[in-house]
């Protein structure tokens, strides 16, 4: 026996629509931990009723995360600016490139290619 397919429109009557969001809020919030937990996530889920009150979940500190978010949308806002990773990643290229610079030159040194 298939489910039957649901139209997703808002739910007029008050009552229904407040079960479905309390059925429906659970069900999110699970399906958040299970992914932090499948995939050593972090989470922060943040949401409010249709009356304005606040529920959240995070994996970890909330306000580590929310941090984190505005770091990364700040770096990403600023498109001439590198991200931290990528400014070590840039970093470890100038250092590997300068030793291969190195070596080359000391390899022409022992060849006698210098002379």
């Amino acid at each position: 026996m298939a489910r039957e397919k649901i139209q997703i429109r808002k739910i007029n009557n008050v009552t229904a629509r407040q079960v479905t969001f309390s059925k429906r809020r659970r069900g999110l919030f699970k399906k958040a931990e299970e992914l932090s937990i499948l995939c050593d996530a972090e989470v922060g889920l943040i949401v409010f009723s249709s009356t304005g009150k606040l529920f959240e979940f995070s994996s970890s500190s909330m306000k580590q995360i929310i941090e984190k978010q505005i770091k990364q949308s700040s770096n990403i806002s600023k498109p001439g600016q590198l991200s931290n990773n990528l400014q070590l990643e840039k970093g470890d290229y100038e250092r590997l490139s300068k030793q291969l610079e190195e070596a080359n030159r000391q390899l022409r040194f022992m060849r006698g290619d210098d002379l």
